[in-house]
């Protein structure tokens, strides 16, 4: 799943790169962008009462992504259970150059705690991984 845009000023930091706290912005995107590839929108699943909750985040800074690069985001779910999924992701730069890698670990959610998602949802992600 891939997902692609441009890196704005507001965004970067006094040297002209994408601040490091907005790296977990365009994953942020990336992921609900991926969903909806999957069928299963943030607002979808809002309204099945799920939520995807992120409960740690590793990431690599290889390379600095510069104001108007434009990135690309590729998102995989390299793990998942009926509790917790992990996905990798990469950001890349317009001449395909690896930039940042991210590991995140989530859980489903559902009325406030840690659930087990349903068999029909489950389905839906091991159809896409």
């Amino acid at each position: 799943m891939q997902y692609t845009r441009k890196i704005f000023g507001y965004e970067c930091d006094l040297y002209g790169h994408l601040n490091n706290a907005n790296y977990l912005h365009l994953y942020e995107e990336a992921r609900a962008v991926a969903l909806q590839d999957i069928g299963l929108s943030v607002n979808e699943l809002n309204s099945l009462n799920w939520q995807i909750y992120v409960t740690r985040v590793e990431l690599d800074f290889i390379k600095g992504l510069a104001l108007e690069e434009v990135a690309t985001v590729k998102s995989t779910v390299v793990k998942i259970s009926r509790v917790s999924s992990l996905w990798q992701q990469e950001i890349y730069d317009s001449a395909g150059q690896l930039c940042n890698r991210a590991l995140v670990k989530a859980v489903f959610i559902r009325d406030g705690k840690p659930s087990r998602l349903d068999k029909n949802l489950y389905q839906k992600f091991l159809d896409r991984v």
